[in-house]
Formats: structure tokens, sequence, C-alpha cells
């Protein structure tokens, strides 16, 4: 019995190797190219953000959307059912900057609580037919976040993928849990899109154009799934050919994370109950390397206990995954700028994979019904 759990232990450990290669491919292969367009270039753009409840993020973050240097933008602000000032807020700036346009949504009994709802609203209020997408809690690293996000559009590439960062919290264990998290998703979804299967990208950084919403009915076939907007729209609409990604730090996008636990669990139970959604093939790719992350260290604490003669191989396997996982992970830190995540890196991934693992289960009993 032992020799069969050894030998499914080395298959799992296979198949753990050769997802990191995979994402090392694109992490060593992707090259950062700076693509600021000249201004007569760049293609008018219409900045869309849905907020709920959002007054305080909003009176911080508005100032710095305006303050794009993208020469010709309009900001789309959804309120979607706010019952504290957001309305407010960004009626006050809308007076100030004509840049500004508003939608204030009113409750729908048959859409209530659906952002996808507020979205396609805003959507339609656009002007312009190339759309980029954030949060009211977001901020832009730099205020070329829009021009860069423009220029990645051309013909081909309808849809453009950013990243979208958190706050660093000093001497907080559950803020490094959660960028992490976001470390490993996003190299995870830039390297299926980079090879040529993309399956979601997140709405705090986000574009794509009016005619691709449009012509796949925006989001009429999840509009009952409360969760993906983002994500559950790109795995419907992305090909090998219409994404292109933005990598470069003034591209990207940083919020204020969540600051318990109780309150990320919640988000992350809304984020994790869209895929089982996704298509077949993105949902067994994504499920395989789930499960084989998880068994890798169920079964080598098995066979650690089981029997003594396997220990020499456990640890080897288990030092080549240690050691694969820093190069990987140490790479896309680099490239997407995130510091002080490896100190803690296989205990980081234990509590995660626990995490998730609890999310799952209790998404099978009970599902979120509010997306905020």
């Amino acid at each position: 019995m032992s020799q069969i759990i050894f030998f499914v232990f080395v298959g799992i450990a296979a198949i753990n190797f050769l997802y990191f290669f995979s994402f090392g491919i694109f992490l060593f292969s992707y090259k950062k190219k700076r693509v600021i367009a000249s201004k007569q270039n760049h293609l008018p753009v219409s900045l869309v953000i849905c907020a709920k409840n959002e007054a305080e993020s909003l009176q911080l973050n508005i100032p710095y959307f305006l303050d794009q240097s993208h020469p010709d933008f309009e900001i789309v602000l959804v309120n979607d059912c706010s019952v504290d000032n957001t309305l407010d807020i960004i009626e006050s700036f809308q007076k100030k900057d004509a840049r500004i346009k508003i939608v204030n949504v009113q409750n729908n009994e048959r859409f209530w609580g659906n952002k996808k709802y507020a979205l396609t609203l805003g959507i339609k209020k656009a002007s312009h037919a190339h759309l980029i997408f954030t949060d009211a809690d977001c901020k832009p690293e730099s205020k070329e976040w829009l021009a860069l996000m423009s220029s990645q559009f051309n013909a081909d590439k309808e849809i453009v993928l950013g990243y979208g960062a958190y706050e660093t919290v000093e001497k907080s264990f559950l803020n490094k849990i959660i960028r992490y998290e976001t470390l490993i998703t996003a190299t995870q979804y830039f390297s299926y899109a980079f090879l040529g299967t993309p399956y979601m990208g997140v709405g705090r950084n986000l574009a794509y154009t009016s005619q691709l919403f449009y012509a796949n009915n925006g989001f009429v076939d999840h509009m009952n799934i409360l969760s993906g907007d983002d994500d559950l729209f790109i795995n419907a609409v992305a090909t090998s050919k219409n994404v292109a990604l933005l990598l470069e730090e003034e591209g990207f996008t940083k919020s204020e994370p969540k600051i318990t636990w109780k309150d990320w669990y919640i988000q992350k139970r809304r984020h994790v109950s869209t895929s089982q959604h996704y298509k077949t093939k993105h949902q067994l790719l994504l499920g395989l390397y789930y499960v084989s992350q998880v068994l890798f260290w169920v079964l080598a604490i098995v066979l650690a206990f089981i029997n003594f003669d396997f220990l020499y191989w456990v640890v080897s396997f288990m030092f080549i995954k240690i050691a694969l996982q820093y190069i990987i992970i140490g790479k896309a830190s680099q490239l997407l700028k995130e510091k002080g995540l490896l100190w803690f890196l296989p205990f980081q991934e234990i509590v995660l994979l626990s995490t998730q693992m609890i999310i799952f289960m209790h998404n099978k009993f009970s599902k979120p019904i509010h997306w905020k």
C-alpha cells in the first residue's frame, strides 16, 4: 500500500512541477514594453466605476482618476442603490468636472443586489467604444494608467487584462495572505492568457470594447449569478487572439485590502462562487492545480508517517517543490512589484489552501446573496 501511495505522490509532484514550469514559461518570456502612445494615437475611453456605499473611497480616489494624463476620457460613476452619501459625493464632483457622468440605479426587484445590472446601465451610458473598469476603492498607481490601458487596444485586441494589487499593511499576516493569493491568481490568469487560453480578469483593472460586450449579450448568460461581472464575462468572450496584457507598474491599480479575516472570507466566498461556471477546460485545469497542491502536502505527510524508507524521497520532492516556488513566485513578485511575500512561502500556501477548501465546502451548502 505504501508503494502505491508513493507512486501516486510522485505523479502528483510531477503535476505540480509541470504547472510551475508553465508559469515559468510566461514569467521568463514576457517582455515588459513601455507602450504609452502619443496623444494623437490615444483612443478615447470611458472609465466605468460601480459604487455601492463607497462615499469615503470615492471622495479619496476620484481626484486620482480625474488627474490622468489621457487627453480624451470620461468617467461614468454608477451609484448602485447606496444608502450612504455616495450620490452626494459624485454629484459634487460632477458639478466641478464635465467629464463625469452619473448613473443612479434604483432598486429593481428582479435584479436586486446585482452588480451586473448596475454595470450594464453604466456601459449603456458610456459615450466611447473602449471601456476601462476599476472599483471605487481602487486608485491608479500613476497618471499614465488610462493611457497605458487604452494603448493596448488595437484591431485584434479587444480585451486588456491589468493587475489590481492591494495596499501593504505592515505586521499583518492576513495582509500577506491576501497579497499572496492575489499574486498567485494573477500569475495564473496572466500565464494562461500568455499561453493562449485566457480564463479571467479582475474588475479592479480591466478593459474591453463595448462592441464585444454587446455582441455577446453582455452579462445575460450569467445575470442570475451574484459575482462574475469580470471573470465570467472574460471567461466567455476571451480567445487566444483578442487579449492583451499590461504588466507595467504604472498601469497597476491598488486598493484597500480587508483588515479582518471575516471580511476577507466573505469576499473570497463571492469570488470562488463563480469558478464552477467557467468553461469545462478551465475548470479542469484550475481544479487539477488546486487538487495537486493539496494532495502533495497530504500524501507527503502520510508517507512520512507510514513508511520511513520513503522519507528521503519525500523530503527531496518537497525541497524541489519549494525551490521551484521560490523561483517562480519570486519572479512573479518582481514582475508585479510585490514585496515581502517570500519569507513564509510554504506556510502561506498551506493556510491559503486550507481556507480555500473551507470556502468550497461552505459554498456547497449556501450561496452568497449580495455582491457587497
